[in-house]
């Protein structure tokens, strides 16, 4: 980079430099992978290096020798084995000297001209032996204004040449293809052929046809043409414009990629979501459902008190008459035919209600978590499915531990459930209940003595009546008031107990139900929150990233302004 710029680039270089460095702390924030924001960071970096032409290809294709042909020096050592087994920065120095830098990127200075203007990476083969030489190749790619890509004539084009290629164009940068070793064609004819060959491929793969250059380093044929072009990219202009818009390119790919994760991410928060109303549906399902057996269910035991009280009401007319007079003053018989042809039968008939809808509501428990667990495991193993295969994201690895936590949640509640012992609880929580309202004491014995109470308090002592006219008066007047006020008083206290009675049978049957409820949204309560979170933070990031892309759009259309097309 020149030390002068005109006013326009110097202010478009302060411009873009502040953008990049936004960018940087904003998708630093975003949590994108360590390697990427290297990319990004060297990029900004290079604004204010020296032109840099990075030479790929796989081993053996003769990159070494093209390296030295170009210098027009034996600056790096050549041979038919991967020799180069780092990234070689080539660069000027006075002095011939060897060193290994940052990374273990070897750095050789040698005293050429040409190396004042431009830098040089030799790299490891795409395909080589040791993988570790074609990770090195691919990470040291963002860095390079220009890669001249190097493939063999005996070999054009392999499978992993075309896709290291694709490689190159996402991050958008300007390539030039060499066909090296060119003198092991027989003629021609067959050069014509590789070479179409070479740029009918390559211009699928880029989009666009590459500039292709056929060579022979080893002899130096068609090596003076290859030699101008790169001297071309030393005019000022044409360099700038390179290297202005190399760091957007990488930027460019950056953002591409962070779309890329955002629309996976989108994608699974919307299954997440679905999954979230599924299991919010189920419960809803689940409270209705309940909520209407309960209502049948006590219903139930309320037909029993209300045929209670019916058989009480006949009771009374029946047995409040003067010709039952001595059953009415002796309590102990009242109170024995009262238990018999009222109250018997009536506990065990609400004991039966109670006890199946105690079964009812277990079974219904079980068969609501069993539901729920299947459903929970069920996308557990299609989000495991996903991942399998592909690189694991901190979203994916956090939305994976808590979808297991949930469906973990719910499976052990399912392997542990007990129905027994559940409904065991249930019948004593629900007769804890009952007993807490004094329905024992109001039941069967409570209400034979209650009704003998109310007759022998107001009863008539036979023994000291003489009179027919006092016998009258008893028969028709006090008897008929009694039998009313005994009906009276007992409808109003079986009401009391039918009220009472569904009341608590209710709130404990309901209270059950709510705590399975309970369970399962806090066993995913976390999982829906993570969704919740993760669904707003896309909402803002994508917003940023749509402004950095316009931003981003903005860059290029200036760089184009400023350098010219």
């Amino acid at each position: 980079m020149p030390t002068l710029l005109k006013p326009a680039q110097a202010e478009l270089l302060r411009d873009e430099k502040i953008f990049l460095a936004d960018l940087f702390a904003t998708l630093t924030t975003f949590k994108n992978p360590p390697a990427e924001l290297a990319d990004l960071r060297q990029a900004l970096i290079q604004l204010d290096e020296l032109f840099l032409i990075v030479v790929a290809g796989e081993f053996n294709s003769g990159k070494s020798a093209l390296v030295n042909a170009l210098l027009g020096q034996r600056v790096l050592a050549e041979g038919v084995t991967p020799t180069t087994w780092r990234i070689t920065l080539v660069k000027y120095g006075d002095a011939v000297s060897e060193s290994v830098g940052a990374g273990g990127t070897a750095v050789l200075t040698f005293p050429l001209e040409l190396l004042r203007e431009l830098n040089f990476v030799d790299t490891p083969g795409t395909n080589a032996v040791i993988r570790a030489h074609e990770t090195l190749t691919r990470e040291f790619v963002p860095r390079s204004d220009l890669v001249m890509f190097i493939t063999s004539a005996d070999r054009p084009f392999t499978e992993s040449e075309r896709a290291f290629l694709e490689h190159i164009r996402a991050w958008g940068k300007k390539i030039v293809l060499v066909i090296n070793k060119r003198d092991l064609l027989a003629n021609e004819n067959e050069l014509n052929e590789v070479t179409t060959f070479v740029a009918e491929n390559a211009a699928r793969v880029l989009g666009a046809p590459p500039e292709i250059f056929a060579v022979s380093a080893k002899q130096g044929t068609g090596m003076r043409a290859l030699q101008d072009y790169t001297h071309a990219w030393l005019d000022e202009t044409a360099r700038l414009r390179v290297k202005f818009a190399n760091p957007l390119g990488v930027a460019a790919e950056i953002l591409k990629r962070e779309d890329a994760r955002l629309a996976h991410e989108h994608a699974q928060l919307q299954t997440d979501t679905s999954m979230a109303d599924t299991v919010a549906r189920a419960v809803a399902t689940y409270e209705a459902e309940v909520k209407d057996g309960l209502r049948a269910r006590v219903a139930e035991v309320d037909n029993v008190i209300l045929r209670l009280q019916a058989r009480g009401m006949d009771f009374f007319d029946q047995k409040f008459r003067l010709m039952n007079l001595p059953d009415l003053v002796r309590g102990d018989r009242f109170r024995a035919l009262f238990e018999t042809q009222v109250l018997t039968g009536v506990s065990d008939e609400i004991d039966h209600h109670v006890h199946t809808t105690v079964n009812w509501l277990v079974e219904k428990d079980l068969r609501h978590w069993q539901q729920v667990a299947t459903f929970l495991v069920k996308r557990r193993a299609t989000m495991e499915e996903n991942i399998v295969g592909a690189v694991a994201t901190d979203f994916d690895l956090r939305r994976q531990a808590l979808l297991d936590s949930a469906s973990q949640s719910a499976q052990t509640v399912v392997s542990n459930y007990d129905a027994e012992a559940e409904s065991r609880e249930l019948g004593r929580a629900v007769e804890n209940s009952v007993t807490q309202m004094a329905l024992v004491e109001a039941g069967a014995v409570g209400l034979g003595a209650a009704v003998t109470l109310l007759v022998s308090s107001s009863a008539v002592d036979v023994t000291g009546v003489v009179f027919a006219g006092v016998i009258a008066i008893v028969g028709f007047f006090i008897i008929p008031y009694k039998r009313q006020q005994a009906k009276t008083r007992f409808r109003d206290k079986i009401e009391t107990v039918r009220q009472n009675l569904n009341r608590v049978l209710t709130t404990q049957f309901q209270s059950e139900a709510d705590r399975t409820t309970n369970r399962l949204r806090e066993g995913i309560a976390p999982y829906l929150r993570f969704v919740r979170a993760e669904t707003e933070r896309l909402t803002v990031t994508e917003k940023t990233l749509t402004d950095a892309t316009d931003r981003l759009k903005q860059f290029h259309a200036r760089v184009e302004t400023v350098f010219g097309k």
